[in-house]
C-alpha cells in the first residue's frame, strides 16, 4: 500500500494551523473574560430595594398617578373652600346718565342728568346639611338726579340728592329634591379615594415588574458565571487531551473533541454576556436609570420554608385587596347616577325668605332715622306633566349599569380567590422543585469529578465529558430558576392577599379621606 506523503504533509499543516489559530483565539477569549471582570468589579452593586425606590421617583406611571392624585385632591379642597362663606364687594364708583325723557302726562320731553355711586357688600354660606344659601347683602348708594321739568316747582325741586342703604338677610332653601351639594362632595371624596388606589395598583404593578426584571437579571448573572465555570472545566480538560496527545497516549481525535468542546463552551459564554448586557439595557429602562451606568444585581434569594394558610390568605385578600374597594366606589357613583337620573323632570321647589331695613335720607348721617322694613316670602315649584317616557327609560339603563357593577364586584371576589389558590398550589410545587433541583446539582457535580478523574486517566471520552459538564451546568440554572421562582411566586402571593407571609405583616396602604358632614 502506497501512501500520498504529499497530502498527508498537507494535513498536518491544516491541523497546525487550525490549533494556532485556537490557541490565539483562546487567548483573546481569557483577555476578553479579565476585561468582563474587571468591569464588573468596578460596578455598583444594586439591591432590590434601591431598584425599587429608583422606579418609584424615575417612572412615567407613577409620575403620572401621581399628577392625577394632585388633581383630585387640588379639586377637593377646592370644592371644600366653596363650602366656606365667601365675601365679595361690587363697586360702581360712577355712573353718569343725560338724556331726554318724554313725560307722558304733560305729552312733552325734558332734559334729565342722572348721576350715581353705589356698592354692595356680600357674605354667602352654603349649607351643607340642607342644600341651602344664607346671604348677608348690604347695598349702599348716592344719587344726584336732576330733571328739567321741575324748575321753578316749589313743591319738587329740579335736583335732589340722596343717600340710599339697603340691608337683607335671605334664604333660598330647595324643597322636594335631593341634596346637590352632598352629592357633588361625594363624588368627589370617591374620586379621591379612587385615584388614590389607582396610585397605590400601579406601585404594586410596578414593583412585580422591576422585581421580575431584576431577578432576570441576576439569572442571565448566574447563568454567565456558571458558563464560566463551565469554561474552565474545558480548559482544564482541553490541556490534559493536549498533554496526552503530545505524549502519545491518547488518539487525536480526543483532542480534537477537546478543542471542539472548548470552542463550543467558549461559545455558549458569548452569548450568556450578550444575553446579560440585553437585559441589563432592559432593566435600566424600566427603573430610570442611565443606559452608560453599569451594576450587578445583589438580590437575596434565600428561602426558609413558609406556612401558608390557605384559609388565612383568601381571608386576607378580601378584606385587604384594593380592586374590591374600587368595585364598591362604581356602585356608589352608580348609585348617585341613579339620584339625578331620577331627578330628571321632577317635582321639586324652593322657598325663598328675605327680611331686611331699607334707609335714605339726603344727609348721611341720618338714612337710618325714618328706616323701612323690607321682607318677602316666596315659593316657587315645577311640577312636571309629561315626558314621553324619558325619565323611565333612563332610570331603566341606570339600574342595569349598577347591576353590571355589582356583578363585577362578584367576578372580582372569585377572581382574587382563584389566583390566591393558584399561587398556593405553586408555592407548594415549587419547595418540591427547590429540594430536587438542589440535589440534582449537587450529584451532577459529582458526576462531573468522577467523570474528570476517568477522563484523566483515560477511561472516558471527551464527548461524555462534555456532556457531563453539560449537565452540571443545566442543574445549577435550574436551581437558581427555581429559588428566584419561589421568590417571585411569593411576591405574587404578597401582591394577591397585601399580606407578607415572610414578615408576618399586612401591606396595606392606609387610604383616608376627610369627610365633610
Amino acid at each position: 500500500m502506497k501512501y500520498d506523503l504529499t497530502a498527508n504533509s498537507k494535513i498536518y499543516k491544516m491541523k497546525k494551523e487550525f490549533r494556532t489559530t485556537f490557541r490565539v483565539s483562546i487567548a483573546a477569549m481569557m483577555l476578553l473574560m479579565l476585561l468582563c471582570q474587571d468591569t464588573y468589579s468596578q460596578s455598583d452593586g444594586l439591591t432590590l430595594e434601591n431598584a425599587l425606590s429608583m422606579a418609584y421617583s424615575n417612572s412615567p406611571t407613577i409620575r403620572r398617578t401621581i399628577l392625577s392624585l394632585t388633581r383630585s385632591e387640588e379639586l377637593l379642597v377646592a370644592q371644600r373652600a366653596a363650602l366656606k362663606s365667601s365675601f365679595s364687594l361690587n363697586v360702581t364708583p360712577f355712573s353718569y346718565r343725560e338724556g331726554r325723557d318724554f313725560n307722558t302726562n304733560f305729552g312733552a320731553f325734558y332734559r334729565t342728568e342722572d348721576l350715581q355711586s353705589s356698592a354692595q357688600f356680600n357674605i354667602v354660606q352654603p349649607i351643607v346639611a340642607t342644600d341651602a344659601t344664607v346671604s348677608l347683602v348690604n347695598s349702599f348708594g348716592w344719587r344726584n338726579y336732576y330733571n328739567e321739568r321741575n324748575e321753578g316747582n316749589p313743591l319738587f325741586p329740579a335736583t335732589t340728592s340722596t343717600f340710599t342703604n339697603n340691608l337683607s338677610l335671605k334664604l333660598d332653601q330647595p324643597i322636594f329634591t335631593y341634596n346637590r351639594t352632598k352629592l357633588q362632595l361625594s363624588q368627589l371624596e370617591f374620586n379621591l379615594e379612587n385615584t388614590k388606589i389607582s396610585h397605590e395598583l400601579s406601585k404594586l404593578t410596578l414593583e412585580r415588574s422591576v422585581t421580575q426584571s431584576f431577578y432576570s437579571v441576576y439569572q442571565q448573572q448566574q447563568s454567565l458565571e456558571i458558563a464560566k465555570k463551565a469554561y474552565d472545566n474545558m480548559l482544564e480538560s482541553y490541556e490534559v487531551s493536549k498533554a496526552k496527545a503530545e505524549a502519545g497516549i491518547s488518539a487525536d481525535v480526543e483532542l480534537y473533541q477537546a478543542e471542539l468542546n472548548l470552542a463550543n463552551s467558549r461559545s455558549d459564554y458569548e452569548n450568556r454576556l450578550v444575553s446579560l448586557e440585553n437585559v441589563k439595557d432592559d432593566f435600566k429602562v424600566l427603573v430610570g436609570m442611565s443606559l452608560y451606568d453599569d451594576f450587578i444585581a445583589l438580590p437575596d434569594i434565600s428561602v426558609d420554608t413558609i406556612a401558608v394558610d390557605i384559609a388565612f390568605a383568601i381571608e386576607q385578600g378580601l378584606n385587604n385587596r384594593l380592586e374590591l374597594r374600587q368595585r364598591q366606589i362604581s356602585i356608589e357613583t352608580a348609585q348617585f347616577d341613579m339620584i339625578q337620573t331620577m331627578a330628571m323632570n321632577e317635582f321639586k321647589g324652593s322657598v325663598g325668605l328675605s327680611l331686611g331695613l331699607t334707609g335714605d335720607d339726603q344727609q348721611f348721617g341720618q338714612i337710618y332715622d325714618t328706616p323701612a322694613r323690607n321682607q318677602s316670602v316666596m315659593l316657587n315649584l315645577t311640577v312636571p306633566l309629561w315626558d314621553w317616557g324619558e325619565k323611565k327609560a333612563r332610570i331603566k339603563a341606570t339600574e342595569a349599569s349598577i347591576q353590571t357593577q355589582e356583578i363585577a364586584l362578584q367576578d372580582e371576589e372569585n377572581s382574587i380567590v382563584l389566583g390566591i389558590r393558584k399561587v398556593y398550589r405553586n408555592l407548594l410545587n415549587l419547595r418540591n422543585q427547590i429540594e430536587i433541583a438542589k440535589r440534582s446539582t449537587v450529584n451532577a457535580d459529582l458526576t462531573y469529578q468522577i467523570n474528570l478523574e476517568k477522563y484523566k486517566n483515560g477511561d472516558l471520552t471527551g464527548l461524555d465529558l462534555s456532556k457531563s459538564q453539560e449537565q452540571l451546568s443545566q442543574s445549577q440554572i435550574s436551581y437558581t430558576n427555581a429559588l428566584i421562582s419561589y421568590k417571585l411566586e411569593l411576591l405574587n402571593l404578597k401582591i394577591q392577599t397585601l399580606y407578607d407571609f415572610e414578615k408576618k405583616q399586612s401591606v396595606t396602604p392606609i387610604i383616608t379621606i376627610q369627610t365633610v358632614k
